[in-house]
C-alpha cells in the first residue's frame, strides 16, 4: 500500500532518502520564502484586494467573510512524506479559486454515487429551480460547467454572469474589457473563466446532494484523508436555497466576493496527495480513478484546462513542470501542484505568481531520479497504515 499519512502522524523524510538533492531543495525553499505575493495582507476587498479585478458598484460588493492573509508558506511531499516545509503551514487562510477544484471532486462523488448519471446530461434534468429553462441555458451539461464552457446566462446571488465576461486569468492578463458585453455562444463552444457560472455549478451540486456541500466534502473526502477540523467553507450572506423545507447555504467556488474555503496548507497537501494517489487513500477508493483521469483530460477548446483543474498540456502553463503535472490555483497566489510521474506534491501559499514557474523549476532541479515503482522503492512502505 502506498504511504498516506494518518490523522495524527505525518512522516518526514530526508532529501537524500527521497532521491532529491538537499542543497537544491533548500534553494527552492529559500526562493519560495522570498517570493512573496505583492498582494496586501488585508483581504477585506475579496478578489479586488489584489490587482486581478476592479469592478464597479454594485458588482464589487463583498458578500462573504474575509480574513487577512499570512505570509508565504508551503510544503513538498515525495512519496507522500514531507521532504520540505516553510512558513506556518497550519495557518488557516483564504484560498480563492482552489475551491473550484474541490467542487470538481464533489462532482466526482456525485457521479460515483449515481446522483449524476452522466456528465453529458443536461443540468436542467436535475435542477430544482428555473436556472436552466431559458433557450440559452437549457442545453448546458455538467461537462460544460466543469470545463467552464457553459456560457450560462443569468444572475446568481446578485452577481450577473456579465461581471466576468471577457475576463482573462494568468500572468499578464488584460482585464480592461472585463464586464463588458460579449455575445454568448452555444454551450460547449467557448471557454471563459467565470465565477458566477462556477457558483451556479455549486448550487446545482447542492441540489443533487440535497445537503450543504461542506457537509458532503467533510464526510466523503476530508475526514477519510485525516484532514484537520480547522477548515471551513463559507457562503455569501445572501446565498441560500430551500431544499426539503430547509434553507441551505450554497457555497461559492472561490472568494471573488469573499467567502469560499478557508484552510491550512497541510490540508491542501492531503487533498493533493489524494489526487496523486488516483483517488485512493489507505486502501479506500474515495474518488473513482476514472474521475481523476477525466478531470485531467484536456478540454477540447482549452487544452490547459480539465474539470476545474489546470493542466500542463504541451507544458504551456508552466514550462518548468513536466507535462504530466496538474494544478489547483487560487488568486493571491496559492497553488497545489501535483506531479504524478515523480510522486511529488507541493502546496505553495501567497507566492508572487510571476515566480511560481521558477519555483517549480527549482524543485524539479532537486529531483535526482523519477519516482520508482512500488515494488522497488523504499518510499512505498507496505507496513504503514494497514487497514
Amino acid at each position: 500500500m502506498r504511504y498516506c499519512p494518518t490523522r495524527d502522524e505525518w512522516q518526514t523524510i530526508d532529501a537524500a532518502d527521497a532521491d532529491m538533492d538537499a542543497e537544491k531543495l533548500a534553494d527552492a525553499v529559500a526562493f519560495a520564502e522570498a517570493a512573496e505575493t505583492p498582494w496586501p495582507r488585508d483581504l477585506s476587498g475579496g478578489l479586488a484586494a489584489g490587482s486581478a479585478t476592479r469592478e464597479p458598484p454594485p458588482w464589487n460588493e463583498v458578500l462573504g467573510p474575509t480574513k487577512d492573509r499570512g505570509g508565504p508558506n508551503g510544503l513538498i511531499l515525495r512519496g507522500g512524506r514531507i521532504v520540505a516545509e516553510w512558513g506556518d503551514t497550519q495557518r488557516v487562510d483564504m484560498t480563492f479559486s482552489i475551491a473550484k477544484s474541490y467542487l470538481s471532486m464533489l462532482a466526482g462523488v456525485a457521479v460515483a454515487r449515481g446522483l449524476i448519471r452522466d456528465v453529458d446530461d443536461p443540468v436542467r434534468e436535475y435542477a430544482l429551480d428555473d436556472g436552466f429553462d431559458s433557450p440559452q441555458n437549457r442545453d448546458i451539461t455538467w461537462r460544460h460547467l466543469l470545463h467552464q464552457t457553459s456560457e450560462w446566462q443569468g444572475t446568481l446571488w446578485d452577481k450577473p454572469d456579465l461581471v466576468d465576461r471577457n475576463r482573462q486569468v494568468g500572468v499578464g492578463s488584460d482585464n480592461s474589457r472585463k464586464g463588458t458585453h460579449r455575445d454568448l455562444q452555444a454551450p460547449g463552444s467557448f471557454w471563459e473563466y467565470n465565477d458566477v457560472r462556477v457558483n451556479r455549478l455549486s448550487l446545482s451540486l447542492m441540489q443533487v446532494f440535497r445537503r450543504p456541500l461542506p457537509e458532503v466534502l467533510r464526510e466523503a473526502i476530508m475526514d477519510p484523508i485525516g484532514a484537520s477540523d480547522t477548515w471551513e467553507w463559507h457562503a455569501y450572506r445572501n446565498a441560500r436555497f430551500e431544499i426539503d423545507g430547509e434553507n441551505l447555504p450554497s457555497v461559492p467556488g472561490g472568494a471573488h466576493w469573499g467567502g469560499g474555503i478557508f484552510i491550512a496548507s497541510t490540508d491542501h497537501a492531503r487533498v493533493g496527495l489524494l489526487m496523486a494517489r488516483g483517488g485512493r487513500w489507505n486502501g479506500q477508493q474515495l474518488l473513482p480513478e476514472s474521475w481523476i483521469e477525466a478531470s485531467t483530460t484536456p478540454c477540447p477548446i482549452n487544452p490547459e484546462y480539465g474539470y476545474l483543474w489546470w493542466l500542463n498540456t504541451g507544458r504551456a502553463h508552466y514550462d518548468r513542470a513536466p507535462e504530466s503535472s496538474f494544478f489547483a490555483i487560487g488568486a493571491g497566489q496559492s497553488s497545489i501542484w501535483i506531479e504524478p510521474e515523480h510522486d511529488l506534491v507541493m502546496v505553495a501559499r501567497w507566492a508572487d505568481e510571476t515566480k511560481v514557474n521558477a519555483l517549480i523549476g527549482r524543485v524539479m532541479d532537486s529531483v535526482l531520479t523519477p519516482s520508482r515503482s512500488e515494488e522497488s522503492s523504499p518510499l512505498m512502505d507496505e507496513t504503514q497504515n494497514d487497514l
